[in-house]
């Protein structure tokens, strides 16, 4: 007889222990044992059990094991959650099975070795068989659904419990989220604010819903959101920083003048602009979208252009608005010297920009991108390959937030449609605009910084620390498909690699060959710059336009989320044309909600799952972590001596993936 001694590792999420009975087999390359009973009403959080599996002979290398979870009563059939199986070998060889699965029914479930392996390294039939098996499944449980026409197509899921247990909330996160929503609501109803459809009074009296959920940068803002360079630096640090661009020559339907803008040093504008002081930014995808009813008014959405000046001390400040895109007598351009109605031009373009943020930037350029790179990953590439070990905990959390987003916040009857002057047919409009016009390019930040001509502009820690999370995510992203793919053939021939990008081609860009989106990859530098969008999409860029919403937008003047008259003239009311009572405290409640770091927090660059088990990649992970702290210790320093602190792209305040 020989002795295999087997170490069960249960997880440490809340609910993850058992009271029935496990049972493990061990399958190797010449043979496999019997079925053993190794775990019976397993009651600790994290417990790690220890058992010998004994055989006639050796079973060879072990290529899988096999577990059962089976029911002790029909009332006690209860969800297991193993996190993994060490088996140490009589030849004196150990062996790691990551699991990190909720085993929820009674089925033979089959876990491989840690080894990555790709598809063409399969050697042995029941390696190739079990691979067959898993994507089979996956393949069923896993299905694309289209939610609108024209938009990146989304996981079928009816509800949060419709979605498979190991992509859904932890039962921490869920309990918080729903803690979180009640708690936002409950306390701003008990005010008395959140059914009040009338308008404000004064615009100081915001203040009195407002003073319940502040931060430094809140503050801030109601102190300095009616300051033309406060205006400018929001297009960089704020929560749409990807809209400015610098501007080489005016649009034909911008007229602006010389005469009517005032230079520092009376510089011309075509000299201004050779110089590369003149910025743009065109909110032309909202043209002709529909218009919202809130509270059984019709609502107002501009689809604004902007110019932008940079001064010789460094400050971008706006020098000319037009609020919609076709000149008339109708549609003036506001200059600063219009006083008043200066201020009102520069809330309807705010309101645009949340629009413009909310759907495209925040909604369509991560949440629905991260969704795509997820179904897709978990339908086509099994868990023993490098990529799913490289990718999964990118796609924690992120289907099961989407699947609420599409139930309670841009359904009918949604949060959204109560505070948008978007209705959800101009919402599915502009999301397929959007998509029609997005491309590869600016997904990748180094590419979208130089295409959008903005490699010097002073005082931009977007950019600044976006290009730095770039290059080290690319570098730990090099090191580990590097290792695993020696050359461009490789890459060629793994099939589950390219069926994953012909998925997310076809499913999330549907099929635009336009978007420069690939539908294969060649060679080993177009995976590891793939690889490493879809990561810094997941993370990095979430984080920059999820992580300010509230502390940006919880002022409401500073980003209307509606307006209710239009800018027929330069007389426009303010407190008439601003969002009443009701649509500013929920349109509060969602930005709020949406900004609340969760309690299971993982950094980027943590990864408390251990799928990879070899040694380069387990150094790369370590090398990419220090290279993230060394980022986060030069902004935190940088911040110090910053007005306005940009924290949103500190690797330790931003999550793996998206998952809020």
């Amino acid at each position: 007889m020989v002795d295999y001694k087997v170490t069960v590792f249960t997880g440490t999420r809340v609910t993850a222990t058992t009271l029935n009975s496990v049972f493990i087999k061990l399958v190797g390359t010449d043979g496999e044992s019997d079925s053993e009973k190794l775990i019976k009403g397993t009651t600790v959080i994290g417990a790690v059990s220890n058992f010998t599996i004994s055989c006639p002979v050796s079973i060879g290398e072990l290529v899988l094991i096999e577990i059962q979870k089976q029911r002790l009563t029909v009332l006690t059939g209860d969800d297991w959650f193993p996190a993994k199986v060490e088996v140490q070998s009589p030849e004196g060889n150990a062996y790691t099975f990551p699991i990190y699965r909720w085993i929820t029914d009674s089925e033979v479930h089959r876990f491989r070795e840690g080894k990555a392996l790709r598809v063409f390294d399969e050697t042995h039939h029941l390696g190739k068989y079990d691979r067959e098996q898993e994507l089979r499944k996956r393949e069923e449980v896993y299905c694309w659904d289209v939610y609108a026409e024209g938009i990146p197509h989304t996981i079928k899921a009816d509800d949060p419990l419709s979605l498979p247990p190991e992509v859904r909330f932890s039962f921490n996160k869920e309990k918080e989220f729903r803690l979180n929503l009640s708690t936002g609501v409950t306390e701003l109803s008990l005010q008395g604010y959140y059914d009040n459809k009338k308008n404000w009074d004064d615009i100081d009296d915001i203040d009195h819903v407002f003073w319940s959920k502040r931060t430094a940068i809140s503050d801030y803002v109601q102190k300095h959101w009616k300051e033309d360079a406060f205006f400018g630096y929001q297009f960089l640090n704020g929560v749409n920083p990807i809209l400015i661009r610098r501007c080489t020559a005016l649009p034909g339907n911008f007229p602006v003048t010389d005469e009517m803008v005032s230079l520092h040093g009376q510089c011309s504008l075509e000299d201004e602009m050779k110089e590369g002081n003149i910025f743009l930014c065109d909110y032309k995808r909202l043209d002709g979208v529909e218009p919202n009813v809130i509270d059984e008014k019709k609502q107002y959405l501009m689809a604004p252009l902007v110019l932008l000046h940079k001064t010789p001390n460094d400050k971008l400040m706006p020098i000319a608005i037009q609020l919609k895109q076709t000149p008339a007598d109708d549609n003036p351009i506001f200059l600063p010297t219009d006083e008043c109605n200066w201020l009102m031009a520069k809330m309807f373009v705010r309101s645009a920009d949340f629009h413009e943020h909310q759907y495209n930037v925040h909604l369509l350029r991560t949440h629905l991108l991260a969704e795509v790179f997820a179904v897709s990953l978990l339908r086509n590439v099994p868990m023993v390959h490098p990529l799913y070990k490289l990718l999964k905990l990118h796609t924690r959390y992120t289907m099961h937030i989407n699947v609420l987003a599409r139930l309670r916040l841009i359904s009918e009857g949604g949060l959204l449609s109560e505070i948008s002057a978007c209705s959800r047919e101009g919402m599915v409009a502009f999301l397929k605009k959007s998509l029609s016009t997005m491309t590869y390019s600016s997904l990748c930040i180094p590419e979208d910084i130089a295409e959008r001509g903005l490699e010097a502009v002073p005082n931009f820690y977007y950019r600044d620390d976006g290009l730095r999370l770039w290059a080290i995510i690319h570098s730990f992203v090099q090191k580990v498909l590097s290792y695993y793919y020696k050359n461009d053939a490789e890459v060629q021939q793994d099939t589950e690699l390219q069926k994953w990008i012909l998925d997310i081609f076809e499913h999330g860009f549907l099929s635009q060959a336009c978007t420069g989106i690939p539908e294969r990859l060649s060679t080993v530098d177009e995976l590891v710059k793939y690889v490493t969008m879809v990561i810094y999409t997941c993370s990095a860029q979430h984080a920059a336009v999820n992580g300010g919403q509230y502390d940006y937008g919880a002022w409401m003047p500073n980003t209307p989320t509606s307006m209710q008259l239009p800018p027929t003239t330069k007389g426009t009311t303010m407190l008439g044309t601003i969002p009443n009572i009701s649509t500013t405290v929920k349109g509060m409640v969602a930005m709020w909600l949406l900004s609340q770091p969760p309690s299971d927090f993982v950094a980027l660059g943590d990864y408390p799952e251990e799928h990879f088990n070899e040694e380069v990649p387990c150094e790369a992970i370590k090398d990419f972590q220090h290279e993230l702290k060394v980022l986060s210790a030069a902004i935190r320093v940088r911040n110090t001596s910053l007005e306005i602190p940009y924290t949103y792209m500190d690797p330790t305040e931003m999550e793996n993936s998206v998952s809020i």
